[in-house]
């Protein structure tokens, strides 16, 4: 009898191991496949290339985690870096996302770098880009259709710098460190809500596209591509 209660846990025992490291295996590979499938949505959508350097879905708790992620400009724009996110967490609301609402109770977003680019003919990637975001937000794309966005309970942005880039004039490009770090926004639910981060990030900046308020933060540009 004690035999067979020992072979009993060692087969319990064996069979925890397997499914345990069966359900990792399953969850790193899910993780992988949703990670290109991400990348390939974000070219479809918006035309920019993405890399994304490790991509987490938890399955005990609705969390999506996203380190290095890198959106990168068109040709029309010399096809560098558009943005640098090293750190982008978002915790959604699992019950209102089964009712094809987003509902987000926080979104992590750590911009470390954006690279504002004009090209020959004076059009800037933001200007291009604009017309992507503006599509996102009316829910004209595929990706966005059919959901309704209630709002964000905590939005914790951090920005490190704008890189200020003129294809026509490569001697203009420059650098302008913003150095914002971990400002909070509680219940984001428009646009409106989100003046108040963007008039800090104007004032640490300068507005970015214009002059900033201290010269000494600007420094002339290394490359069009870090």
């Amino acid at each position: 009898m004690r035999r067979l209660i020992r072979w009993f846990f060692r087969l319990l025992a064996t069979l925890l191991i397997v499914t345990v490291v069966a359900a990792v295996l399953t969850l790193l590979m899910l993780n992988s496949i949703l990670r290109v499938y991400v990348e390939h949505r974000i070219r479809a959508e918006t035309g920019m290339s993405a890399d994304i350097g490790d991509f987490s879905c938890s399955l005990s708790e609705p969390t999506v985690t996203i380190k290095n992620l890198k959106l990168y400009n068109t040709p029309e724009f010399g096809g560098a870096l558009f943005l640098s996110v090293p750190d982008l967490r978002i915790e959604y609301d699992f019950a209102a996302l089964k009712q094809h609402k987003l509902h987000l109770a926080l979104l992590r977003f750590n911009l470390a770098e954006l690279d504002v680019v004009k090209n020959e003919i004076g059009r800037t990637n933001i200007t291009s880009f604009a017309a992507s975001a503006k599509n996102f937000s009316s829910g004209k794309t595929s990706l966005t259709s059919g959901f309704e966005f209630t709002g964000i309970d905590v939005l914790n942005v951090s920005f490190g710098k704008v890189r200020l880039i003129d294809l026509k004039k490569i001697g203009s490009n420059r650098d302008v460190t913003i150095g914002l770090q971990n400002m909070v926004l509680k219940n984001v639910k428009s646009e409106a809500d989100l003046y108040g981060l963007m008039g800090v990030i104007w004032l640490h900046g300068g507005g970015a596209v214009g002059l900033p308020n201290n010269p000494a933060k600007v420094k002339p540009a290394t490359g069009t591509n870090p």
